[in-house]
């Protein structure tokens, strides 16, 4: 199974991801979101398999510090998207995928459900 794992290096819930996986001999290939970019095609894949409003991320500070009027205008896939390729780091990370399902967040439990399917 081919694996990629998208976020940041210096995210808390990406260090964990990666070390877990690491530690469970699943090879990864990982993607740096902020230096390698992200496109339209890419999310348009994601969002096959989770919904707009699990790929963003309403917890985190760059969701926090958006104008009020900006957070209301998101409201369906079409303007999440244009959100997400504005400001990378509104994605809620890691974005785990392989080649038939997409997994968003981290916890050691979603992880070892992700690889019993």
């Amino acid at each position: 199974m081919a694996l990629t794992l998208y976020g940041i290096p210096n995210c808390d819930q990406v260090k964990k991801a990666r070390t877990w996986l690491d530690n469970h001999d699943h090879p990864y290939h990982f993607h740096d979101f902020k230096k390698a970019g992200i496109t339209p095609a890419l999310i348009a894949g994601w969002l096959q398999h989770v919904s707009w409003e699990i790929l963003v991320n309403r917890k985190g500070t760059t969701w926090r510090a958006l104008p009020d009027e900006r957070k209301a205008a998101i409201m369906d896939a079409k303007s999440a998207t244009a959100l997400m390729l504005e400001s990378p780091s509104i994605i809620k990370r890691p974005v785990l995928v392989s080649d038939s399902a997409v997994n968003v967040g981290f916890t050691d439990e979603m992880y070892k459900q992700f690889f019993q399917k």
